[in-house]
């Protein structure tokens, strides 16, 4: 396979993002933070947030990221003008409650803009990052949000419950529940990513 000069200069987005997303869970203490507060239900924001991030840094605009993560303008919007230096004073009370979905945008938003900074700054520890990765995977299963996400770039929300499966057929499992599972358990309409990895969670979840 040769690959052409426009394929070449094509961004790795989901690597960045899934930087981006490891950096914020670093920025609050780690995954501990997390999953001692039992409140898994920032991840999908947090995800999120970091690619909106990556995708505005390389020059997407607003309506773009909307459509291209099947979210609206307006959440966009709300992600991207978050204030950095407002966050850093509310997070760790913000993620330790069930949030307004409006705060939870602002909150992942400025976190992940955070993140980003940081790297670009240099301030991220390779190895580190990397143990990282393992440990929230193991802890949390973070790996299945990601293969998800890949899978249904580009799809337009909301959706139905039969175009994910499209998309998703290739997966035997998610979390170790059956593919066939999994989307028994899913509603018929699909609003946008984040309901869909919150969607799986729940179907995931005890099973």
């Amino acid at each position: 396979m040769i690959l052409n000069e426009a394929e070449i200069k094509v961004p790795n987005i989901e690597g960045e993002a899934l930087r981006v997303f490891l950096k914020t869970i670093d920025l609050i203490g780690g995954p501990n933070i997390i999953i001692h507060k039992r409140n898994l239900t920032w991840l999908p924001s947090l995800l999120q947030a970091s690619y909106m991030v990556v995708l505005s840094e390389h020059g997407k605009t607003e309506s773009e990221i909307a459509e291209i993560l099947g979210v609206t303008k307006q959440t966009v919007k709300n992600t991207l003008k978050a204030d950095v230096e407002a966050v850093k004073k509310r997070i760790k009370e913000e993620l330790g409650k069930e949030s307004e979905e409006e705060t939870r945008t602002h909150i992942a938003g400025g976190l992940a803009k955070w993140a980003y900074q940081e790297i670009k700054a240099g301030n991220e520890h390779i190895p580190f990052i990397a143990e990282l990765y393992e440990e929230f995977s193991k802890a949390v299963g973070i790996l299945w949000p990601i293969e998800v996400l890949q899978r249904i770039r580009g799809l337009k929300f909301p959706t139905s419950k039969d175009e994910i499966a499209n998309r998703l057929k290739d997966l035997s499992s998610i979390k170790d529940v059956p593919l066939h599972t999994v989307l028994e358990h899913l509603p018929n309409e699909i609003k946008n990513p984040a309901d869909l990895l919150h969607q799986i969670k729940l179907a995931t979840t005890d099973k």
